[in-house]
């Protein structure tokens, strides 16, 4: 179980292939970002400080430092919520990204699942989690699906008693970050950022938590000592400022033309696509999945599986936007089962 969780999109990629598995947004940080980080390599004597990282990012959401948590990725924040939190009913909502459910296995706790419908869009309701739940993980967009589901819904989630965990990830690549709840302290609710996908620094390992003091305080004692690097401090101090939120925007106006674009040419072949993609990835279902994926494969294309997901199949792939997809419609079309009426 916990092998299929642990499944992700860079397992899929190999040299030769174009990666479509990985989320991530750039090949590279920007030269502003690898400026700055080149820079701090002389003071890593030092043991990392993240005061000012904490700063940073509070004065980027209007928050308090107190409500600040820098981690080494959001996979660490997952792996201290489990440490720290002592749920009688653990609920994870799928499909969405698995090291949640992992990191809870991992610690012991028993995880029970909600499971969204492809009928329904994969679109979340308040009801559709137990009353009972006192841990609850839902992602917003949510990979692999895309879907951002409205603030509304996710404040109906947050009632007393209970954590709700957001896991807003890929919110800064949707223009103007809608449905958001990290600029606010809201009662039990848990924000989870990163910054590898943006900027192109899943190596760094750069993310954090925003939530009530409390609760940030019970995480931060169960988190090792310095696990937050100096580069990777450095990198949320920069990412912070007003002008890499300018250039994060326009990259996320950018992917939102991109993603239009593949979302067309998908229909145009007649393949399903699911729900209503906000993020710069798409999830599609296709006959015969695992063929296409292999297909495209040999085509040279990397896309990332489906079915290590909860709740969905061999036949549900994830495709990452890119700036042309025009090859890989190309190829996508021939990897098709040859019975199907293409168009």
């Amino acid at each position: 179980m916990l092998e299929l969780l642990r499944w992700h999109g860079d397992r899929e990629v190999a040299d030769g292939l174009v990666d479509l598995a990985v989320n991530v947004r750039l090949p590279q940080p920007p030269e502003w970002l690898r400026r700055e980080l080149r820079d701090c390599l002389d003071g890593l004597a030092a043991y990392p400080d993240v005061r000012g990282a904490r700063r940073a990012i509070a004065a980027r959401h209007g928050r308090d430092p107190d409500d600040v948590l820098p981690t080494a990725g959001a996979a660490e924040a997952f792996t201290l919520l489990a440490s720290a939190l002592r749920p009688r009913t653990a609920v994870v909502v799928h499909p969405q990204f698995t090291e949640p459910e992992a990191a809870l296995r991992a610690a012991g706790h028993r995880v029970r699942h909600v499971l969204l419908r492809a009928r329904d869009g994969f679109e979340l309701t308040a009801d559709a989690v137990p009353a009972d739940a006192d841990l609850v993980f839902v992602g917003n967009p949510t990979n692999p699906t895309s879907v951002l589901h409205p603030a509304r819904a996710l404040r109906r989630l947050a009632v007393p008693g209970r954590v709700l965990v957001v896991d807003e990830a890929f919110l800064d690549a949707v223009p103007g970050e809608p449905e958001s709840l990290a600029h606010a302290r809201l009662p039990g609710v848990v924000v989870l950022r990163s910054l590898t996908k943006t900027w192109g620094i899943a190596g760094l390992r750069a993310g954090y938590v925003l939530g009530e003091p409390e609760l940030i305080e019970r995480l931060r004692a169960v988190q090792p000592p310095w696990s937050v690097s100096t580069p990777a401090a450095v990198a949320m101090v920069a990412c912070s400022r007003p002008q890499a939120l300018q250039q994060a925007a326009a990259n996320a106006r950018a992917a939102r033309d991109e993603l239009a674009g593949l979302v067309a040419g998908l229909r145009a072949l007649g393949v399903e696509v699911a729900g209503t993609p906000r993020a710069p990835f798409v999830l599609i279902r296709v006959p015969d999945g695992l063929g296409v994926r292999a297909r495209l494969r040999a085509a040279g294309y990397a896309v990332r599986r489906g079915d290590t997901f909860p709740g969905l199949g061999a036949d549900w792939l994830r495709i990452a936007v890119r700036a042309d997809m025009a090859g890989f419609l190309t190829a996508l079309r021939a990897a098709l089962p040859a019975s199907r009426d293409l168009p």
